[in-house]
């Protein structure tokens, strides 16, 4: 038996335990020579015990007990465009109805109403305004909207009451006014230091949106804008046309927290959840964390995604740093329903910076030898994300701009914990070649025959 090559998967073999007799004459003896299958023998047989076993091979799929622990990590910290395509039907008729169910954001519309904005152009803005406000659930637990008129001053005003101040045009000092989301409103040239004011703001984790018309400095806005410009920055021609970016500020507050959901639920899909096999645990955090539920809590999947769809979103702030260590010294904790002996698997998700320092926690993760999966959407830095993965960090971190994309990411992520060093201990379903194994089967019968 020990002559034999190494099977072509690490982990070689496929078995369904019973207890009745055996039905053939090499099956169900209380010998290691009955396991022609196995590449580490003795470590292998040490699983299951000395018992009698019915193998029935099974030359597709390999399941191996000691079953897995995952734990999502989910920070969101701000809005990024959506394709109208990719939101949920719900979504899309409550878009219909002139609503939108909104996750709740902070939103700031910073509004230019220097000398160079007429008063009939100033109504013009005032109608987008109303427009896109009326697309957005407003309320004091949804979203809460304000409007920072600005110009050699600065002034918070509601939208039906906004004048325009007709001075100059002190934008840096009106951004220093923005909350969790900011629209800027511009037709001039800065006459203060907004390049620096608003990367303080984006620093801190808030996102800009720029908004530039008629002979304004394009330059500008791609100073105050966030990353991915493309999404950040808009220009019009005229204030008379600036109504038709409405349905865009729409749909890009519109449901991504309803798309993250179901980017969790399809890594859900794709594991063998049970209460023997594969738990999940999801925390949340912002400026703080939140575990939504432990590990072990739901084990099946009907349970795990119904309890991630009922997930409500948590305030602004993105503290990765605090997250990862929760992870560590928690969520895998045999108080927070860690079982011991089985391997460990944490996806951290984010869509910002981390405000606060992430090398501690990222590197205790991995040396307590859990494998770290990050993905990033948007404003995620990928240095940081790298920080987070596992090595190799090209197979354990991702990202994309858009959270639209978020599918092709969960196609992608195979997660896979087999460990090199001791392929015998794999934990996940492998697929082999058939023809191989049966021929191993055949040659070890006919020499016992």
């Amino acid at each position: 038996v020990q002559s034999l090559s190494p099977p072509l998967s690490p982990c070689p073999v496929t078995i369904s335990s019973s207890l009745p007799s055996p039905s053939h004459s090499l099956l169900g003896h209380r010998s290691r020579t009955v396991l022609p299958l196995l590449w580490c023998l003795d470590r292998f047989w040490s699983l299951f015990g000395s018992f009698w076993i019915l193998f029935q091979l099974d030359p597709s799929v390999i399941m191996i007990p000691s079953p897995p622990l995952f734990l999502l990590l989910l920070g969101l910290m701000g809005a990024h465009a959506t394709a109208p395509g990719s939101m949920e039907l719900r979504t899309a008729a409550a878009m219909a109805a002139g609503l939108c169910n909104t996750r709740p954001t902070d939103l700031v519309f910073i509004v230019d109403s220097s000398r160079s904005v007429r008063p009939s152009e100033f109504e013009q803005v005032k109608v987008f305004l109303a427009k896109v406000i009326e697309g957005l659930d407003v309320g004091p637990d949804a979203t809460r909207v304000g409007v920072v008129n600005y110009a050699s001053r600065v002034k918070n005003e509601a939208v039906t009451k906004i004048e325009p101040l007709s001075t100059g045009t002190m934008t840096g000092l009106a951004i220093q006014f923005a909350l969790n989301v900011a629209i800027i409103v511009t037709d001039g040239r800065p006459q203060d230091n907004v390049k620096d004011v608003a990367a303080r703001a984006r620093d801190a984790g808030i996102e800009l949106y720029a908004i530039g018309v008629g002979r304004v400095d394009l330059n500008t806005l791609k100073q105050i804008a966030s990353e991915q410009l493309d999404d950040h920055v808009d220009y019009v021609e005229s204030y008379s046309v600036i109504e038709k970016l409405t349905k865009k500020f729409q749909e890009a507050f519109c449901e991504n927290f309803e798309l993250v959901k179901k980017w969790i639920n399809q890594i859900v899909d794709k594991l063998d959840v049970s209460e023997t096999k594969a738990h999940v645990g999801l925390v949340q955090y912002s400026s703080s964390v939140k575990q939504e539920f432990p590990l072990g809590r739901y084990n099946n999947k009907k349970d795990l995604k119904d309890a991630v769809k009922k997930m409500a979103y948590m305030e602004r702030g993105t503290m990765t740093g605090q997250a990862l260590r929760f992870l560590t010294d928690s969520s895998f904790a045999p108080a927070g329903g860690a079982r011991p002996g089985v391997a460990k698997v944490g996806i951290v998700f984010t869509d910002g910076r981390s405000q606060d320092y992430i090398g501690d926690a990222a590197k205790k993760a991995k040396e307590q030898g859990f494998k770290m999966y990050a993905v990033g959407v948007g404003n995620a830095v990928e240095d940081e994300l790298r920080e987070i993965a596992s090595e190799p960090t090209g197979e354990h971190y991702f990202y994309t701009a858009d959270f639209k994309a978020m599918t092709a990411i969960a196609k992608k992520l195979q997660i896979n914990i087999c460990q090199e060093e001791d392929p015998c201990e794999c934990d996940s379903v492998v697929k082999f070649q058939k023809k191989g194994v049966l021929k191993r089967i055949t040659a070890l019968e006919n020499k016992i025959v």
